[in-house]
């Protein structure tokens, strides 16, 4: 009789072991996971010290602790927690060239990164020397959802929503707080959700932004969810975050995306795109010229064929895309009008080694 309990027992010990193996093995990965946002602080810490080896030579730079808008109330677990309505704070980096007078007015550039939980690093450090060189002030926000200052900030991604309030926040900072900065004179620029975040800015807030460059700019998060894949879909619609996919909620993706949105446009407006993006496909870029244009609305664009570097083709070094950044500097240059604008590949090439 004994014997025969223990094997009936046998089949519920063993599916509770694989039960309890199961959750050890899920705490395991939990555990990695949070450690991961640990050594993404580290990183931060380090390209942060590797700026003012990079940088420093012809820019003051700060990185700066201001504010924005509250969390979006209907992606936090508790909404009546203390502190959740209060203004929600972000670090930004100001980078200031030297040999300015400080006496005198300059443009201000306010130039959010790309990457969905991405942050600005050292990427951009020849662009930023060759925008110093220019005589331009630059603000790059870390909005919130950026990598690099914890589990808690990092999920406070509000994608194509607060988040275009933080950079607009980090303008308004410039302005108020730095008295050689020329309010009439701002632009702002990014490329990928930057360049995104830039459209939406200018489409929210016309009246703040002089001119506007978008390169490789998301553009339509409705088809962007259709050719991504599972787990790029899942960082839209984290309970954190919007809570819902594009299929269960349209008009929230539609309203976090530039093409849907483009009869807002007043401002200046240059767009570039490259036909072998392997991460915003042309459709999407395709998409929001059409409703520019349907929309009746005066801006450029330039749709690149197949120009190495993919979706960085214009931010690499190559002597391409030096030819193309002068493109964009040209454009900035007209309605920002800095000091000293690059005009040619070998002042480019100074700015970076000078």
């Amino acid at each position: 009789m004994s014997l025969f309990l223990l094997v009936s027992f046998l089949p519920v010990l063993s599916q509770n072991q694989n039960l309890s193996n199961q959750n050890d093995i899920q705490s395991i990965k939990t555990d990695i996971r949070d450690l991961s946002f640990d050594l993404d602080q580290v990183r931060k810490a380090v390209d942060d010290l590797t700026w003012y080896n990079r940088v420093g030579d012809v820019a003051f730079i700060d990185k700066v602790y201001i504010t924005g808008p509250p969390v979006n109330q209907e992606t936090v677990m508790n909404p009546t927690a203390m502190g959740v309505k209060n203004p929600l704070k972000f670090y930004a980096y100001i980078f200031i060239p030297r040999g300015i007078d400080a006496g005198k007015k300059y443009p201000l550039l306010v130039f959010p990164h790309g990457g969905v939980h991405g942050d600005f690093t050292t990427y951009y450090a020849h662009i930023i020397r060759e925008l110093m060189a220019q005589g331009y002030i630059v603000i790059a926000p870390e909005y919130r959802g950026s990598t690099g200052y914890g589990k808690s900030y990092w999920e406070h991604i509000d994608y194509g929503g607060l988040e275009v309030e933080d950079a607009d926040a980090s303008r308004n900072y410039m302005v108020e707080n730095y008295s050689m900065v020329d309010a009439n004179k701002v632009g702002i620029l990014g490329w990928s959700h930057g360049g995104m975040i830039s459209l939406l800015a200018v489409f929210d807030h016309p009246d703040h932004y002089a001119v506007c460059f978008a390169g490789v700019p998301v553009s339509d998060l409705i088809a962007r969810m259709g050719y991504q894949d599972d787990e790029y879909r899942a960082l839209y619609s984290a309970d954190y975050h919007l809570g819902k996919t594009a299929q269960e909620n349209v008009e929230e993706y539609k309203k976090r995306s530039p093409a849907w949105n483009t009869s807002k446009l007043k401002t200046p407006l240059l767009i570039h795109t490259n036909t072998n993006d392997d991460d915003v496909n042309l459709l999407e870029v395709e998409h929001l010229i059409q409703g520019l244009k349907a929309d009746g609305k005066k801006f450029e664009y330039e749709i690149f064929q197949d120009v190495e570097g993919g979706h960085s083709f214009d931010r690499i070094d190559t002597r391409t895309a030096k030819e193309i950044r002068l493109k964009i500097y040209a454009f900035l240059d007209k309605y920002l009008k800095p000091p000293q604008p690059l005009k040619t590949i070998g002042e480019i090439d100074r700015a970076a080694y000078r």
